[in-house]
């Protein structure tokens, strides 16, 4: 979780200069809704608690390792991205992490992952730009949108790998417990 905070903390300062999209798009769209992958992995298979527990552990480490990390230290833009950050990562994911559990028990496995990641990315998108980028000169607005259009395909695509790893993980847990 940590490196996913790190890498997304990081690629954000980056526009994406391809396909006139520069305006719209950061690459630290590509990289941040796997942690939402991660939670909600974390929550189906560990539980509530547990997936609490990796979101504390995942903005405590985020928040310490990207202050080192960051593009320019001293830098004001900087400071604000790992603020919001920390404050959209931990709103967010603990958003994804309830809304997942209360939603776990439909009868279609993707229910639960769909609904909490688009309702989480929507406020993690406004927390994070409106604090980042806000009066700074870089168009924040449309940045989050492309930021969430980006994190709901992102969501959509990791559906795949979160029954994968679902699957493996109950395939191996019932074989081992034969």
């Amino acid at each position: 979780m940590m490196l996913i905070v790190l890498a997304s903390n990081y690629l954000v300062q980056f526009q994406f200069n391809f396909l006139k999209l520069e305006n719209i798009l950061t690459w630290g769209a590509f990289t941040y809704p796997i942690a939402f992958l991660v939670t909600d992995l974390a929550n189906r298979v560990y539980g509530l608690n547990f997936a609490k527990r990796i979101i504390i552990i995942g903005f405590f480490w985020g928040v310490v390792v990207s202050s080192f990390f960051s593009l320019k230290v001293i830098d004001l833009i900087s400071l604000r991205i790992v603020i919001g950050s920390g404050l959209a990562f931990l709103s967010a994911q603990m958003i994804d992490a309830i809304i997942f559990d209360k939603l776990r028990n439909q009868r279609r496995w993707y229910v639960p992952p769909i609904i909490s990641s688009s309702i989480a990315s929507f406020f993690d998108t406004i927390i994070f730009f409106s604090i980042a980028f806000y009066n700074t000169g870089v168009p924040w607005v449309t940045l989050s949108i492309g930021d969430f259009c980006v994190k709901m395909i992102m969501a959509l695509s990791l559906l795949i790998p979160f029954r994968l790893i679902l699957l493996n993980f109950f395939l191996i847990n019932r074989s081992s417990s034969n």
